[in-house]
């Protein structure tokens, strides 16, 4: 392969993080193209972890090119602010090692102020922001006023953008929501050095990315958040700002489609997501708590505790067909040890009928009943295997009903967070 996508296949939290520093071993070029830094990925790597939120995870490795792509929205004070996290435990972030679109567009002060008194404005219909101004970010691209950061590292422009943009911004800030109006003078100053810092960075990444496939480089595409937080596909309007599938790929770095020869979806064993909207399988029981505990289920990026429920296999096949998986990747399943029964959601029961897809109306979704098969579970000694072969019987059952109703074969199971407790079953 050349060029391959690792990608969320459920709401995001899936161990990403993990499966993207372990391909990354095979891959020369590691690119982002979506998100910003409201998304957070773990790593551990011996006995040392790492909380990544805007920057690749391949950039633990030193031989390798990460790139943030235009599709990405970039904070520039929390990007400095992760490269000193970094830095401080012994990890180069240099522009050899990371390099940035020119393209992408930038997370201003007030995206942040806006998102967060725009999701106090909701009141009890907020929607779960993250108040990092991802949202405000992307609607100012999309309204074509946005910075880009081509923009930013030209002073004159820069500063004729941010003229127009402070004063509108502070008519909303004052006027709708009786906010704080924001100072031109010390955000120009602040962002000018910010530009400054950056400049070494900024790169036609787009050229760099086709250049790398077409000397049959090793690249890999790090998606953040997952399938069902897609701003088309997922749970609206409990999703993000931009797109989470496959699709997602060519318009966020400016590559086509026919350059990318797989697409890996990572899955846990069971279901998580952050924040409101529905869940067809959650648990609200005691059950729910032990895995929650068991599993370690708090946001990276908010600490927030994430909901968690029993594997939903429409979720699996939804996102199966959406970006074309070539392979699964399913993590976790040592945190089920110990469960003597577990459940699998294999469709809904949706007015007299049986669906086994994803409805947009999330009215309809509200009415699906999950339906259930239920398996034998397994014990502690799965986090001791190192191959197939060596997994519970029990837990072989269950990963083979995963790739009967996905249609779509599992190529790595990962028993554990640390890099040697991950099984390669298949190739991607």
């Amino acid at each position: 392969m050349s060029a391959f996508i690792v990608l969320g296949a459920q709401w995001g939290d899936e161990g990403k993080g993990k499966m993207t520093d372990y391909l990354a071993e095979e891959a020369q070029v590691i690119v982002r193209y979506q998100g910003g830094n409201n998304a957070g990925h773990t790593v551990e790597v011996g006995d040392k972890q790492y909380k990544l939120h805007l920057i690749p995870s391949g950039i633990l490795h030193d031989d390798k090119i990460n790139i943030i792509g235009n599709g990405v929205v970039v904070d520039p004070k929390a990007l400095f602010e992760e490269i000193s996290y970094l830095e401080g435990l012994g990890i180069k972030v240099t522009p050899e090692k990371l390099a940035i679109s020119d393209r992408a567009h930038i997370i201003m002060p007030y995206h942040k102020i806006l998102d967060k008194l725009k999701e106090k404005a909701r009141g009890k219909n907020d929607i779960g922001t993250t108040g990092k101004g991802i949202g405000p970010c992307y609607t100012d691209k999309y309204e074509r006023t946005g910075i880009r950061v081509c923009d930013l590292i030209n002073e004159e422009v820069f500063k004729e953008k941010l003229q127009e943009n402070i004063k509108v911004k502070n008519q909303y800030i004052t006027k709708i929501y009786d906010g704080e109006p924001l100072s031109f003078e010390e955000i120009f100053e602040e962002y000018r050095v910010l530009g400054e810092k950056l400049k070494p960075f900024v790169k036609e990444t787009s050229v760099i990315i086709y250049d790398s496939i077409s000397n049959d480089k090793q690249v890999l595409f790090e998606g953040a958040q997952g399938m069902l937080l897609d701003i088309d596909y997922g749970t609206y309007p409990y999703v993000t700002s931009s797109n989470t599938t496959a699709g997602g790929v060519s318009s966020g770095t400016g590559i086509g489609p026919r350059l990318i020869t797989n697409a890996v979806g990572i899955a846990k064993a069971y279901t998580t997501r952050v924040g409101k909207g529905p869940f067809p399988t959650e648990l609200m029981d005691e059950t729910g708590d032990w895995i929650r505990e068991k599993g370690h289920e708090y946001g990276v990026t908010t600490g927030r505790s994430r909901r968690c429920g029993w594997l939903d296999l429409v979720i699996l096949k939804t996102t199966a067909r959406v970006s074309a998986l070539t392979s699964l990747v399913v993590t976790k399943i040592d945190t089920l040890a110990g469960l003597d029964k577990l459940k699998v959601c294999v469709g809904y029961e949706f007015n007299g009928q049986v669906i086994d897809y994803f409805p947009a109306s999330l009215e309809d979704l509200a009415k699906c009943k999950p339906i259930y098969e239920e398996y034998e579970g397994w014990g502690e000694e799965v986090a001791e295997a190192r191959s197939y072969e060596e997994l519970p019987e029990n837990a072989k059952k269950y990963l083979k009903r995963i790739e009967e109703f996905t249609g779509t074969r599992i190529s790595i199971v990962s028993v554990g967070p640390k890099r040697d407790q991950t099984i390669r079953v298949a190739d991607l």
